[in-house]
């Protein structure tokens, strides 16, 4: 009988139960600690900054989401709900403006999938900070290891990473957060494997913020469905109609990373967890990086220059190449926008991605002067994969370069500082709370790990 296992099989999901649920929190280091608080922080923020934008207003005006009373705030409202709305609605705005924090091995945005369910369960449970950061370290090292069991061919094959692999990391962090045993742990795992979700060709649209919110959504469903004594099959993800081969293929994974133990360093404290600088997708910052320098070393006007060409990554550019942004959110997924939008102004601002800012007569002249392609190709230049290069032809026929490599956000050595990452906080929070508010929820956020109660700071998020 299909799905039917031998004695002797390996049970992928058993085995990584007992890792989530081994985990010791004194193995978080001081540099994990510090990530965690940091993409918390971030998370919070740009969840804030998301709540008007209308991917997150649709869901609000839909008749079935959010109506009922629960113990759970949508973020920067004085709306409560159940646990499982207030995370599709607040996972939605987590990622509603592409500002969220990223990571190269993961393949997508690692904070939204934890945060939001984690904030929903520690309303609902009266869970502690400290709680609230072990879960999330959990949940970030699942992620992390589904990652690194199914790429690179998981990501290159066109799934959302963030929402596929993300739900594993909400199911993990949730269990963890509420306790659940192994059996229970397992078979939610398995639960979700169902419900896994998010393809890219909804990039650029409305859909792949709500790829975050539905996953964390369903996530949290299967961790409150396997509590209850709700059946899955343990082997939903090695079995040949499981996640794997379904999503991959066979050939195309090796589960050993979600079955070996977890020594060594964290995941979390991998030197690519990048926090984002600008406010649209991660594989455009390398370029704008780049045409920055350009920018502050050469004086560079925007009148000067005759012609910009974009060499980048095809794995970056496959997503990222929208000549003539028609929206907001294609904008968002143009590395030609974001290129001439740091031409013309020397920085790329929340603001660049409202209203019509794309359609700006100045940058539609940049956009009409400015190619892009990828390493490797004729003419081109070769390249890793979180490289760009940017050359300007100037209107005297002088040519500038400038090159950036392995720029994986605001990370490793080139990390945000405190005051660069709460100047984002404030740019982000402050479209909806009071600067005191600000202040406060920053300060609570960066001591998390001795907060008593997670109600304490949440006070400071509703309006």
């Amino acid at each position: 009988m299909d799905g039917v296992l031998n004695k002797d099989e390996t049970v992928v999901l058993e085995s990584l139960a007992d890792h989530i649920l081994g985990f010791d929190p004194a193995s978080i280091s001081d540099a994990a600690l510090h990530t965690a608080k940091a993409g918390i922080i971030d998370t919070i923020g740009v969840t804030l900054a998301g709540l008007p934008e209308a991917c997150t207003q649709i869901l609000l005006d839909t008749q079935g989401i959010a109506d009922g009373p629960g113990p759970c705030l949508i973020l920067g409202t004085n709306q409560r709900t159940s646990a499982l709305d207030a995370t599709l609605v607040n996972g939605t705005a987590s990622h509603a403006l592409d500002f969220d924090d990223f990571s190269d091995v993961l393949g997508g945005h690692q904070s939204v999938p934890l945060v939001p369910v984690l904030f929903a369960l520690g309303e609902e449970h009266g869970l502690s900070g400290a709680d609230i950061i072990n879960a999330y370290v959990v949940g970030f090292e699942v992620e992390h290891r589904f990652a690194m069991a199914v790429h690179p061919h998981h990501y290159d094959k066109g799934w959302h990473p963030t929402a596929t692999l993300g739900i594993f990391g909400t199911v993990a962090a949730a269990a963890r957060a509420l306790k659940l045993d192994r059996e229970k742990t397992s078979l939610a795992l398995a639960i979700a494997a169902s419900m896994a979700s998010g393809i890219k060709a909804n990039f650029g649209t409305m859909t792949k913020p709500l790829h975050v919110g539905h996953s964390g959504r369903a996530g949290l469903m299967a961790v409150l469905l396997a509590e209850r004594g709700f059946e899955a099959n343990p082997s939903a993800m090695e079995h040949h109609q499981g996640f794997f081969n379904v999503f991959n293929g066979a050939g195309n994974f090796n589960p050993t990373p979600l079955t070996d133990a977890w020594t060594g360093a964290l995941a979390i404290e991998l030197p690519t967890i990048g926090i984002k600088q600008f406010p649209c997708c991660g594989s455009t910052h390398q370029a704008i990086a780049a045409m920055l320098n350009l920018v502050q070393g050469n004086n560079l006007k925007s009148e000067d220059v005759k012609a910009i060409e974009i060499t980048t990554h095809p794995r970056r550019l496959r997503h990222t190449n929208t000549p003539h942004p028609t929206s907001v959110l294609q904008a968002k997924f143009s590395v030609q926008y974001a290129v001439a939008r740091a031409l013309l102004d020397g920085a790329v601002r929340l603001k660049d991605f409202e209203d019509g800012a794309y359609a700006h007569p100045d940058i539609q002249k940049l956009l009409a002067i400015t190619t892009a392609a990828p390493f490797g190709e004729a003419n081109a230049p070769d390249g890793e994969i979180w490289d760009a290069e940017i050359a300007v032809i100037l209107n005297n026929d002088k040519r500038l370069v400038n090159r950036v490599n392995n720029m994986v956000g605001r990370s490793g050595d080139n990390a945000m500082s405190v005051s660069e990452l709460r100047d984002k906080f404030s740019d982000c929070a402050g479209r909806i709370l009071t600067v005191d508010q600000c202040d406060q929820a920053f300060h609570q956020m960066s001591n998390l790990d001795s907060l008593p109660r997670l109600g304490d700071l949440t006070a400071n998020l509703s309006t």
